[in-house]
C-alpha cells in the first residue's frame, strides 16, 4: 500500500470515536493529534461519558440508531465531502453503529478513490472484549474488510483470529490472516527486555518500534497511535519512517505524563512531541512469511 497525501484543499479527516469531557481518549486524542499536526477534523462522537470508564462508574450517553445514521447520511451528503482525505473509526457506542460508520466510509471512497479508511477495532485488552460481541463481530465482519490500515493492540487481534498470540512469530502470522493488508498491532511483543512494541506488518514487510514498558499507563495510547499513524502516512512518510516517528511520539508523551503522575496524557503539555518527538526508538526489520516462502 502506498500513502497518499491530501491536495491543499483536500486534508479532512472525518474520525468516529467516543468523547469524554475530561481526558484525553476516543476523539479528544486523536483528534487533537490529527488538527496539531495539521489536519480538519469532523468529530463525531459515539457515545458521551463524563471520563473514562477506568477511573469510575459514569453515565453513557449512547446516541439513538436512527439519529445516528441520519448524522451520518447527511456527513455524506455534505457539500464539502471531497475536503476528506481519510478516514478514523475507534471506539462505537453500540452494534447499530457499525453499518452506518460502512457507508459513510463507502461513500468517502466513492468520492475520493484514494482515500484512506484506518479502523482502530477497540473492542478489549487483556481482561477480555468489552463491548458486546455482536458489536465486536460486526467491526471484525463489516469494516475491518473495508479498511486499508487496522490498528489493534495484541489482545484485540487474539480475538480477531481466535488464537493465542504470545511471540512475534505468531503476531506476525496472525497479522496477515486478518484484514486488511495492513495492520498496525500496538501492544505487539517485544524482543528488548521490559519491553513493548509496535508490529506493522503489510504484504511485504514486517517492522518493530520497541520502546521500555513504562508502569501504570494512562488510557488513549490506542486512539493516539491510529491518529498519529495517520497523519504520518498522509504527510507522505515512508511506512517505516511512519512507524518510527509515531511510537517515539506516544512513547514521549506516554514517559512525559507518567514522570508527572499524571492519569491522563498530557497532550496540551506535550503537543511538541506530536511533530518534534525526540525519543529514541528501536527499529528493527523482521523475517517476513511472504518472503521466507519465495526464497
Amino acid at each position: 500500500m502506498t500513502s497518499q497525501a491530501g491536495s491543499a484543499g483536500s486534508r479532512a479527516v472525518i474520525v468516529v470515536s467516543s468523547h469524554v469531557a475530561r481526558g484525553s481518549v476516543g476523539n479528544r486524542a486523536a483528534v487533537f493529534a490529527l488538527e496539531t499536526l495539521g489536519h480538519p477534523v469532523w468529530a463525531v462522537p459515539t457515545v458521551v461519558l463524563p471520563w473514562h470508564p477506568g477511573h469510575g462508574r459514569a453515565t453513557r450517553i449512547v446516541p439513538p440508531t436512527e439519529q445516528f445514521s441520519a448524522l451520518m447520511a447527511d456527513l455524506e451528503r455534505a457539500p464539502w465531502l471531497g475536503e476528506v482525505t481519510a478516514v478514523l473509526s475507534g471506539y462505537l457506542g453500540e452494534p447499530g453503529q457499525v453499518e452506518a460508520v460502512a457507508s459513510l466510509v463507502e461513500t468517502v471512497k466513492a468520492r475520493t478513490p484514494a482515500a484512506l479508511y484506518v479502523c482502530d477495532p477497540v473492542i478489549g485488552d487483556s481482561g477480555g472484549l468489552y463491548v458486546p460481541e455482536a458489536l465486536a463481530q460486526g467491526i471484525r465482519d463489516r469494516l475491518l474488510p473495508l479498511a486499508d490500515i487496522a490498528t489493534p493492540n495484541r489482545f484485540e487481534l487474539e480475538w480477531l483470529v481466535g488464537a493465542k498470540l504470545d511471540d512475534l512469530r505468531a503476531t506476525v502470522a496472525a497479522a496477515l490472516a486478518a484484514p486488511p493488508a495492513t495492520m498496525l498491532v500496538t501492544s505487539a511483543p517485544a524482543m528488548m527486555a521490559n519491553g513493548t512494541g509496535n508490529l506493522l506488518v503489510t504484504e511485504t514487510q514486517a517492522l518493530l518500534a520497541e520502546h521500555r514498558t513504562v508502569e501504570r499507563p494512562p488510557n488513549g495510547l490506542g486512539d493516539l497511535s491510529a491518529a498519529v499513524f495517520l497523519a504520518r502516512l498522509l504527510a507522505g512518510q515512508p511506512m517505516a519512517k511512519a512507524l518510527q516517528s509515531t511510537t517515539a511520539s506516544v512513547y514521549e508523551i506516554l514517559a512525559r505524563t507518567s514522570k508527572r503522575g499524571g492519569d491522563e496524557l498530557q497532550l496540551e503539555t506535550d503537543s511538541q512531541s506530536l511533530s518534534h518527538p525526540m525519543a529514541m526508538v528501536e527499529l528493527r526489520t523482521l523475517m517476513h512469511p511472504n518472503r521466507s516462502r519465495k526464497a
